[in-house]
């Protein structure tokens, strides 16, 4: 099953550290073990590397590109080299994002601005470079990575961050019925509370470094008692490009141990 050998998977924010699995790091290894080859584009050499580098090591197939996802330029080049290389793009997968903590009444325009072009124009702005060339060749997939935030509010003030993941998901509901009739489907994922990197970072950011602490904060606002991982994230975007959910497009499969489905903590 989930059989993606021959396929050629562009995914974007592909880096993580070299020990550690991000969410961008395991979608992109978890597809090149089912067989499909990685384009995969980050910011970052360095982290980009240790995601190519697991790949190769595996017996897999990866290519990095540096570029910023939120910068037409580099998107349209990097869609256009691929297609120049292979001839055809089967699965998109637009990965990066980020939240900043912002509240309503003291919102910075410059850091609202970046938000949504990080969560929400860069997802559009590969998709659209990425659709015409679907279209022609009659099918695929692309998978967009939301977050539980843009469905619900999780105790933390970041406005700019919930309102962008909610339009990516009206967006990618909207623009797969249109696509549909080509054969191109287009879902999200919605990550709850995970475990990955980025916790880290968090935890020095808002927790005073107390990563022990701010771990078992979250590990308890989460029904099943523990965050999910990066490997979560993967095995749904791995189901929604592969064949076997061929008729599953304009929907979002939640990622959350629950969150979602409780009264919040």
């Amino acid at each position: 099953m989930y059989n993606l050998s021959g396929k050629i998977a562009a995914i974007t924010g592909i880096g993580g550290p070299e020990d550690d699995f991000s969410n961008g790091k395991a979608i992109s290894c978890l597809l090149a073990a089912q067989g499909a080859h990685i384009e995969g584009l980050d910011i970052n050499q360095r982290d980009g590397a240790h995601t190519q580098a697991k790949i190769t090591d595996a017996g897999g197939s990866c290519a990095l590109t540096l570029g910023d996802a939120t910068s037409e330029a580099d998107i349209n080049k990097w869609i256009e080299n691929i297609i120049a290389k292979h001839g055809r793009i089967d699965i998109l997968v637009n990965n990066v994002g980020q939240s900043e903590r912002m509240s309503p009444e003291d919102a910075d325009t410059d850091v609202w601005q970046k938000q949504f072009a990080l969560n929400l124009d860069a997802a559009f702005m590969a998709s659209r470079a990425t659709l015409p060339h679907m279209k022609a060749m009659g099918g695929g997939a692309i998978v967009n990575i939301s977050s539980v935030a843009g469905i619900r509010y999780l105790g933390k003030p970041q406005i700019a961050y919930s309102a962008a993941k909610a339009a990516l998901q009206h967006y990618t509901k909207s623009s797969a019925v249109i696509m549909a009739p080509h054969k191109v489907r287009m879902n999200c994922v919605l990550p709850g509370l995970m475990m990955t990197p980025m916790v880290t970072r968090m935890a020095e950011k808002y927790a005073g470094g107390d990563l022990e602490g701010f771990i078992a904060t979250r590990n308890g606002q989460v029904p099943m008692g523990v965050m999910g991982t990066a490997h979560d994230v993967a095995n749904a975007v791995l189901f929604l490009v592969a064949d076997e959910s061929h008729y599953i497009t304009g929907t979002e499969i939640i990622v959350d141990g629950g969150v979602t489905a409780t009264i919040p903590r």
